[in-house]
């Protein structure tokens, strides 16, 4: 990740955390979530900030982990849910989770955070840690034209869908919108794949 807008999430963890919890709740990304998710099964929520949705995701009956790159946030998460578990893990590499983990993998909001270079690499391994027949959510605020940075340095990446798409294609498409989020207010482009099961022999 970006290390100023590591470094910005890292400094200001709880002043972030206050904000995204004080927001309206995320029922688009919920509805998306009960429609494509595999109900009742593993789910990863990458980039989970504070544990909002990992929280969400459990009392909707899903077995949810969280994982995020910041330890300020992960502290912020640990403190506000100590019944999940929480480490730390960050894109591309997302070290310390094998392939074929998950049945769901949730990524919302946060490649726009990667440097252009680091998005393919990501969203190849979002998908590998998916397991064969199961679900990934990606998302991504989207910003025109040229990278920005807001006033405390968070980087958010310009770049066109088709560099998340093409590192997708041997993926099941289910879903591919451009939508403003109902708890940011930001425009966000979400996706949702499958990846088909493996042939028996």
């Amino acid at each position: 990740m970006d290390r100023v807008t590591l470094d910005a999430y890292d400094s200001r963890a709880a002043a972030y955390a206050e904000d995204w919890h004080g927001q309206p709740p995320p029922t688009d990304l919920h509805d998306v979530v009960a429609r494509f998710f595999l109900k009742g099964g593993t789910t990863a929520d990458i980039g989970c900030g504070s544990g909002r949705e990992v929280a969400w995701l459990a009392s909707q009956g899903f077995a949810a982990r969280g994982f995020d790159a910041s330890g300020g946030l992960l502290a912020e998460a640990r403190r506000r849910y100590p019944q999940f578990a929480f480490d730390r893990a960050e894109l591309p590499g997302l070290d310390g989770i094998a392939a074929d983990s998950f049945d769901n993998v949730l990524c919302e909001t946060v490649i726009m955070h990667l440097d252009r270079a680091d998005i393919g690499p990501s969203v190849r391994r979002l998908f590998d840690i998916v397991k064969p027949g199961g679900r990934l959510y990606l998302s991504w605020r989207v910003t025109a034209e040229h990278d920005q940075r807001d006033a405390q340095g968070r980087l958010y990446s310009a770049f066109d869908a088709a560099l998340v798409t093409n590192e997708l294609a041997t993926a099941v498409p289910l879903l591919d919108e451009e939508v403003v989020s109902a708890s940011s207010g930001k425009t966000i482009h979400r996706i949702v794949v499958g990846k088909a099961s493996r042939l028996l022999k």
